[in-house]
């Protein structure tokens, strides 16, 4: 099965981003093993390169070690989810600040369009 990317960035930082979110969502679990590099090339549709990019560029973020002639591991730290969390949080949500700045919206105007929604969340 292979998957779509976006033209816009990079295949391997694509493939790490969805790596981290599975992470951080609990579909990968801490200390969990990571499909080998052939595998997960064969199941992402993309060159086992750009796998070892991927898995080069996690480990050196420290969500991932590499246990040689063991494959690859997700972090057993017990603070890496919680900042993971807390940094794809931030990143969405300057993204949507600066979205609605974009179409002319102002803070103010902003907070109160996330409250009427939340409120109505409840509902």
């Amino acid at each position: 099965m292979t998957e779509e990317f976006k033209t816009s960035k990079p295949i391997y930082s694509q493939l790490a981003d969805r790596i981290i979110h599975q992470f951080v969502r609990g579909e990968i679990s801490p200390g969990e093993k990571l499909p080998s590099v052939r595998e997960m090339a064969i199941q992402s549709g993309v060159n086992p390169n750009t796998i070892q990019r991927t898995y080069g560029e996690l480990e050196r973020m420290g969500v991932v070690e590499t246990k040689r002639g063991q494959g690859t591991f997700m972090t057993e730290q017990t603070d890496m989810k919680r900042q993971l969390r807390i940094e794809i949080q931030k990143e969405m949500i300057e993204t949507f600040i600066q979205n609605m700045r974009g179409i002319g919206a102002e803070d103010k105007e902003i907070t109160e369009a996330i409250e009427q929604f939340l409120s109505k969340k409840g509902e």
